[in-house]
């Protein structure tokens, strides 16, 4: 697997809120979800309980994409991330070291019944104007 710019990883662990869109149908939505960002695995995981809108949406579809942004109206700083990806359920060996990992981010979540995802990074572009004025950084997924 092709290795990311260190300023992927580095803007990708600074921020923990992912919008996620999902489609169903001819019918898009999007969801925000709090996420702790797996490096190695060039993927993301979250929480969200099976009646959501967007899981049900992805019981049907499985591929989604999303983006991670910094929030600011100084077009020198603007910078984030459009992704696209799959996302599957976290089992078996899988979920104790992804839960693990959520958990150490966001201990609250401990309390909560819910199910952890894992949003499989496939394709990700990273704007980042302070590089320069409309500067992309890419990462693929290949093989």
């Amino acid at each position: 697997m092709q290795t990311p710019d260190s300023k992927i990883v580095t803007f990708l662990q600074k921020h923990h809120v992912l919008t996620l869109a999902t489609v169903a149908g001819d019918q898009p939505w999007v969801a925000n979800c709090f996420y702790a960002f797996l490096e190695k695995e060039m993927a993301f995981v979250f929480t969200s309980g099976d009646e959501t809108r967007h899981i049900r949406e992805v019981t049907q579809n499985p591929k989604v994409a999303g983006n991670v942004v910094l929030e600011t109206s100084i077009i020198g700083k603007i910078q984030g991330i459009q992704f696209s990806g799959t996302l599957v359920r976290a089992e078996g060996e899988v979920l104790t070291k992804v839960s693990s990992a959520y958990l150490k981010r966001f201990p609250f979540a401990a309390l909560m019944d819910t199910t952890l995802w894992i949003l499989e990074i496939d394709y990700l572009k990273m704007t980042d104007n302070r590089l320069g004025f409309g500067k992309k950084l890419i990462w693929e997924r290949k093989g």
